[in-house]
């Protein structure tokens, strides 16, 4: 479950628990509210931890840049390396 369906289900809770004023014999909706609620925030923290863990960012390696020196032989009309001959 990701992160829109336990927002989800802390929604679905608090309308259960605040917004509605259905009463099913054996069932107590306000409870199962309270109960989606805390299963939804367990999930958030869940999600949010694994997230977090998987940010953790490495910096990157130094390269070291060796340039080379290159014979420049410089062709008709001045270009290097054979271009615009």
């Amino acid at each position: 479950m990701g992160l829109g369906g336990c927002i989800i289900l802390i929604a679905v809770g608090a309308i259960l628990t605040f917004a509605t004023d259905w009463h099913m014999q054996g069932v107590n909706l306000d409870l199962v509210g309270v109960i989606l609620m805390i299963v939804g925030l367990i999930g958030v923290t869940t999600f949010s931890s694994i997230a977090r863990r998987r940010r953790v960012m490495v910096p990157p390696t130094t390269t070291t840049v060796v340039e080379e020196e290159r014979h420049h032989h410089h062709g008709p009309g001045g270009y290097s390396d054979g271009y615009g001959v």
